[in-house]
């Protein structure tokens, strides 16, 4: 497994199991479990996605040392705030059986993200957060918030995959020594990624899927990648990625797919703002 280092000197595995949308508890445990056997060490939760415990579970029975193990989870909207914040990360820390976390990431940059911040922050100084950090906070909002806190931010999650490559943002959070993490590496399968003609070509020189290509560009391209996977052969074939190397112009062409725009939501549109602090976790 390759690492990256954040900017506090924590090593942090360059590739993860994600486990969004694993609603079903047994299977969301039991595909953990089978990413841990296959080698994956970094898992990445959220307090909304409702599967920490199923997580925390996995695991205890994977029989890995916790130490060799890197374990992601988010702060809901609601719990955003100084108080709110200590006490969302002690429940997501019981539901996890965890006496520590690797990575504690504010979910969305809505609500008290300030209040929550500093309440990271007093959380990291004691020793049980390893790393602290953002998810789906655009440019502008990183930078107000790596300005005007004693930390800077250590990640920063946002949407990442070869139609929405994120180069600008990528720039700015190199400038400000923030490491760029990608969810739905895939698109969700949307462009019809897995047959996309230019990715399966590229994959045909090197024995491998337009998924494991996308893994490897991602990866070439020094972003923290999470795939998510509930079927076995799908995530062996997804950590299968450390033995080739994308040319220079492999990955240009792939820069070439970009089309600069998200395929999920708009942060900044209102009525997704609204929509989003209506989802409750308690």
């Amino acid at each position: 497994m390759e690492n990256i280092i954040l900017n506090n000197g924590v090593k942090m595995p360059i590739l993860g199991f994600g486990v969004y949308q694993i609603s079903d508890a047994q299977l969301c445990e039991e595909s953990v479990i089978e990413a841990i056997k296959t080698g994956y060490r970094l898992i990445d939760t959220a307090a909304i996605y409702g599967n920490e415990e199923a997580v925390g579970k996995a695991i205890k029975k994977s029989g890995v040392e916790r130490k060799d193990l890197f374990i992601t989870t988010k702060l809901w909207i609601q719990d955003a705030g100084y108080e709110s914040a200590k006490k969302a990360f002690e429940t997501s820390l019981n539901k996890l059986q965890l006496d520590y976390l690797d990575l504690y990431l504010i979910h969305q940059p809505f609500g008290d993200v300030y209040g929550a911040w500093r309440a990271m922050e007093e959380l990291y100084k004691e020793g049980k957060i390893r790393a602290i950090g953002v998810s789906n906070f655009a440019s502008d909002r990183l930078v107000d918030l790596s300005l005007n806190n004693k930390i800077t931010p250590m990640v920063n999650q946002v949407e990442v995959h070869p139609f929405y490559q994120q180069v600008f943002a990528k720039k700015i959070m190199e400038e400000y020594n923030v490491q760029i993490e990608g969810w739905a590496p895939f698109a969700e399968g949307k462009q019809n990624l897995f047959a996309n003609e230019t990715l399966a070509s590229i994959g045909k020189k090197y024995g491998k899927s337009a998924a494991q290509v996308t893994l490897r560009w991602h990866i070439q391209r020094s972003i923290v990648v999470i795939p998510k996977s509930t079927h076995k052969e799908r995530i062996k074939e997804n950590f299968n990625v450390f033995d080739f190397q994308l040319s220079d112009n492999d990955m240009k062409t792939i820069e070439a797919m970009d089309k600069n725009k998200g395929l999920f939501v708009v942060h900044e549109d209102p009525s997704f703002v609204k929509s989003m602090n209506s989802y409750k976790l308690h």
